[in-house]
């Protein structure tokens, strides 16, 4: 699986967020565990939402502590599958 189109959204020590030019589609990678959440259509949608929200009411957070919310508590960790 690759990056949609090159646009790096977040980047991190352990977690990286790209997303395509229209962000429409995002892939959300746990570079520890070498899993990624490939996110289109509905779950782009809800997941544009929560990150949107998430940044700003905590825009002191970093890359890693901000994804692995959205991996974690988000749940779109659930949607990750083993990176090719």
């Amino acid at each position: 699986m690759t990056n949609p189109d090159g646009r790096q959204l977040e980047s991190g020590a352990e977690y990286d967020l790209s997303a395509s030019q229209c962000l429409t589609r995002y892939l959300l990678r746990n570079k520890a565990e070498g899993m990624v959440a490939e996110l289109a259509g509905d779950d782009a949608a809800r997941f544009r939402q929560d990150y949107e929200e998430l940044k700003l009411r905590y825009p002191d957070w970093n890359a890693d502590r901000l994804l692995a919310q959205l991996w974690d508590q988000g749940g779109y960790g659930w949607l990750a599958q083993q990176e090719e």
